[in-house]
């Protein structure tokens, strides 16, 4: 049999298996919108902690950050992945257990529109208008960087056309979202954290092993001036975007800075877990909140382990493959190299399948999402409040189909870079629902008027600082989720300082859940 018939045969093998998930839950998933959207509430702490990270983490924790790590060294990469490791345990630690708590409190929330609006006992919806919207902008531009994944993928394996194999990808995935809702997509995500922790461990080994131990590795990333400097970064030279060889020796220019303000700027990733939907959900779908630390133990130990991998793959692959690569864009195919290199084809086969878990575990979160956000949110909470559950659950699969074709039509540019997508996407959520959602859980004088005004000018200012401010350089230069974030939390203080004080029902509501009273 040949390599490219065994690697397929593997990969068909494991969309098989999570095509059975959704089989299986889908019965349970369409009983209400409620079980579709949220599962009913009925999480254990393993599938809450693992179908989080794995949601969140997407195809770019085996592509992205191991590409940017290929390109330019461990310093960006390092740097994001220590941000992302703080955040994901702050999240769980402060947010979690009171989020949970608090959405059953509001009105019994299953959407983070319908959290929001109902903290601060809307009537004309404006929040979750507001709020919706967003999601549907942020997470169409996150579902495109899932299928840029998908296309890059198939067509590196098996040489076909990008933006065909990207089209195969997004079918595959939206009909995998239609089938199974939310239950499916979190019983599938707990199976694809695990492959990806797998692929990542086995692709570290066993390329350690092939260059001679990871001091050859680190022996190499050290010759190559600010490719092992957690203080600076390496300049691959270029000409039209492609990296010169010498006598089979990638060319690198003088070593750049990287600074106590770019260092600021990229542990700032941690800050977008606070508005990251796919993760607050999750804390809202467990069954009981006193489970939440266990999770929490068990989403920080994989996250861990998984960032430290992904980034040490890609410094290991400039050590194995110096010259394979010659590309930002190509970068992010370095564990692709790796494991077909690596391993027998069948084998090889499984491995990519942990790439293909990462963007399905995501993709399928980013669409079902932003799904509810137009049915449950628009549609239902504000054109037609009398909908009944059939009708949103059909206006949310057509929401899923509209969604997945912008999606494809941003996709379609064989020369994007997933980690710069994720980004701008990530900074969006974490700017314009990061800010609202801890003000919101632990300052009882946050106003309405507040929460509008901070999620506006956070999501606005994430645009307006990487569009145009930005481009300026110098201090300017600094990653948008940071100036973006920190101007939506002075405009909720200082907005909800100005206007009226909350009504003594919301606050008294705060502070039941304040003190632990579901």
């Amino acid at each position: 049999m040949g390599d490219t018939l065994q690697i397929l045969l593997a990969m068909v093998i494991y969309m098989a298996a999570v095509i059975a998930i959704g089989v299986v839950f889908a019965k349970r998933a369409n009983a209400s919108s409620d079980a579709y959207f949220l599962g009913g509430r009925s999480l254990g702490p393993w599938v809450t902690a693992m179908s989080a990270e794995a949601s969140d983490m997407s195809g770019w924790l085996l592509m992205g950050l191991p590409g940017v790590a290929y390109w330019c060294g461990i310093s960006d990469a390092a740097w994001t992945a220590i941000g992302l490791a703080l955040g994901t345990y702050v999240n769980w630690l402060i947010v979690s257990k009171r989020l949970r708590r608090y959405s059953e409190k509001a009105g019994n929330a299953i959407t983070l529109p319908e959290f929001f609006s109902n903290r601060f006992h809307e009537k004309t919806k404006v929040i979750m208008t507001i709020a919706a919207v967003f999601i549907l902008i942020f997470f169409t531009i996150y579902a495109a960087s899932c299928l840029v994944t998908c296309g890059k993928l198939f067509s590196t394996l098996f040489g076909l056309p990008y933006v065909p194999m990207m089209i195969v990808g997004a079918v595959f995935v939206l009909l995998y979202t239609l089938l199974g809702g939310f239950l499916a997509e979190s019983a599938s995500d707990f199976m694809q954290a695990i492959v990806m922790v797998v692929a990542l461990s086995v692709v570290l080994v066993l390329g350690c092993a092939a260059a001679g131990g990871l001091g050859a590795v680190i022996e190499n990333a050290k010759s190559i001036p600010g490719f092992f400097d957690f203080f600076g970064i390496a300049t691959p030279v270029t000409v039209d975007g492609v990296q010169q060889a010498v006598n089979g020796q990638p060319q690198f220019g003088e070593a750049g800075s990287y600074g106590l303000l770019s260092i600021v700027s990229t542990l700032a990733w941690g800050l977008g877990y606070f508005g990251m939907p796919q993760v607050l959900l999750r804390f809202m779908a467990i069954r009981d909140e006193k489970e939440l630390t266990r999770s929490r133990r068990i989403a920080t130990v994989w996250v861990v382990i998984s960032l430290s991998a992904a980034v040490l793959i890609g410094v290991m692959g400039r050590c194995l493959f110096p010259t394979g690569l010659t590309t930002a864009s190509e970068a992010e195919n370095v564990f692709i190299l790796l494991s077909t290199n690596l391993l027998p084809p069948l084998l090889a086969g499984f491995v990519m399948a942990g790439i293909l878990a990462a963007t399905i575990s995501s993709s399928d979160s980013y669409l079902l999402i932003a799904a509810s956000a137009f049915a449950k949110n628009l549609y239902q909470g504000l054109f037609r409040k009398s909908a009944s559950d059939d009708q949103v659950l059909k206006i949310s699969r057509l929401t899923l189909l509209a969604i997945a074709v912008i999606a494809m039509v941003i996709a379609a540019d064989e020369d994007s870079v997933i980690f710069t997508i994720v980004s701008f996407a990530w900074a969006g959520f974490g700017a314009t629902f990061g800010p609202l959602m801890l003000l919101s859980l632990f300052w009882k004088r946050t106003t309405r008027t507040g929460a509008v005004a901070g999620m506006i000018a956070g999501g606005s200012m994430v645009f307006i600082w990487k569009l145009l401010i930005r481009p300026m350089g110098g201090i300017l230069d600094i990653y948008e989720l940071l100036p973006a974030f920190l101007i939506s939390c002075a405009c909720i203080v200082v907005v909800s300082l100005l206007t009226l004080a909350p009504s003594d029902q919301i606050q008294e509501e705060f502070e039941a859940v304040r003190q632990g009273k579901a």
